[in-house]
């Protein structure tokens, strides 16, 4: 049995195909079946190690963006996404696996042209309230469409909507459960309600000044762990050692570039509230970890699906959206005052997080995977 991953470009789209060979390997040992050979087409893999840790084979495959605007570099990516599909179809073919899976995005565009040249079955997994047009198009021959926001049902066509599964958000096992103990040991913290500044892999620019000039108010009463971005962390610290200098607080503030596992299951272990961007996959891993959160998503003209993705969080009760447009100082410590005051408020939130988060979507994309490649076989 082959399986072929695709899809990436960002940590939305990448982990979630982690997260699925995981179930999927857990399904093969309790099934006693053949363990699958699995393959990652595209450009380059947002994570490496990952791709090595699950045994999976890269396989580079160029692929272009299609920009919204009116732009040169387009007329290049169309040359680039027609040399991948053309690289694509020599390389499914060499492999000719069972299914395709895709979690859409530019990059998972040459493959899945290829897969239905081939007529190789496709399965597509769509993380967003607002399906990308990758998905859109991919769905009209993919044998099963995988979604996580129930808004996201209507926007597929109506030839397409009973081959649709709402299923949540994959989310990697190693992530999924925060760490309940030892967490203030760990990031050399005294025990106080904690909040955990989630600003992405990239950091979050807007985020990060709003959170440095509230540092003093919000040192007073809680402890703050701010992931801040990898490129952000060096002048960050800086600017947070000015404004410090004289702060009595200023050990209750930890900064990260970026997480690593461990330290991210010891900050959600001991978070009380979360404030983060509206990434799809961001939102769902708050969800499982039951936490109340204030949700930040990029302005509409960057990222419409960070605008859809948090309303549609939003409306369940499980988070508080502010406008960044809106975003300040003062408005960002008054909206954390707000819920870390109120029991009942953080108590409704997570209840409303915890029902949202679906759990069990990657053992069921995992189950899909295979019953399509085991029909796909040979006998």
């Amino acid at each position: 049995m082959r399986i072929v991953f695709t899809g990436g470009g960002s940590g939305g789209h990448f982990y979630p195909l982690i997260a699925v060979a995981e179930h999927i390997e857990d399904l093969v040992d309790a099934r006693r079946l053949v363990s699958p050979e699995f393959f990652y087409i595209g450009p380059p893999a947002f994570d490496d190690a990952a791709l090595v840790e699950h045994d999976i084979s890269y396989r580079p495959s160029p692929a272009g963006k299609l920009r919204t605007y009116p732009s040169i570099l387009n007329v290049f990516d169309v040359f680039k996404t027609f040399v991948g599909i053309i690289k694509s179809i020599f390389q499914l073919f060499s492999i000719y696996p069972d299914v395709v899976f895709s979690t859409g995005g530019y990059a998972a565009f040459p493959t899945l042209y290829a897969a239905r040249t081939l007529n190789i079955p496709v399965v597509i997994y769509d993380a967003d309230a607002k399906p990308g047009r990758v998905s859109l198009w991919s769905s009209k021959f993919a044998k099963w469409v995988a979604v996580a926001h129930p808004e996201a049902v209507a926007q597929y066509s109506s030839k397409v909507k009973s081959r649709i599964a709402l299923i949540g958000h994959p989310i990697r096992k190693e992530i999924e459960n925060p760490t309940k103990e030892g967490g203030y040991e760990f990031l050399k913290l005294q025990p106080r309600a904690t909040v955990f500044i989630m600003g992405g892999s990239q950091g979050a620019q807007a985020i990060n000044e709003a959170v440095l000039n509230a540092l003093p108010d919000l040192l007073s009463k809680y402890n703050v762990v701010h992931q801040t971005g990898k490129s952000n962390l060096e002048e960050l610290n800086g600017i947070a050692n000015v404004i410090l200098k004289d702060s009595p607080y200023k050990e209750r503030y930890r900064t990260f570039g970026l997480l690593n596992t461990l330290a991210l299951r010891m900050t959600a272990g001991i978070a009380s509230l979360v404030v983060a961007r509206a990434g799809s996959g961001t939102i769902f891993e708050i969800a499982s970890w039951k936490l109340p959160s204030i949700i930040i998503p990029l302005p509409k003209e960057i990222s419409n699906d960070q605008t859809e993705n948090a309303f549609s969080y939003a409306r369940t009760g499980a988070s508080v959206v502010v406008d960044q447009k809106n975003l300040t100082p003062h408005l960002l410590a008054a909206e954390i005052d707000r819920v870390m005051n109120d029991e009942m408020t953080r108590a409704k939130m997570s209840a409303a997080a915890a029902q949202f988060a679906r759990p069990d979507a990657g053992g069921k994309l995992a189950t899909i995977l295979l019953e399509t490649a085991l029909s796909h076989e040979p006998l």
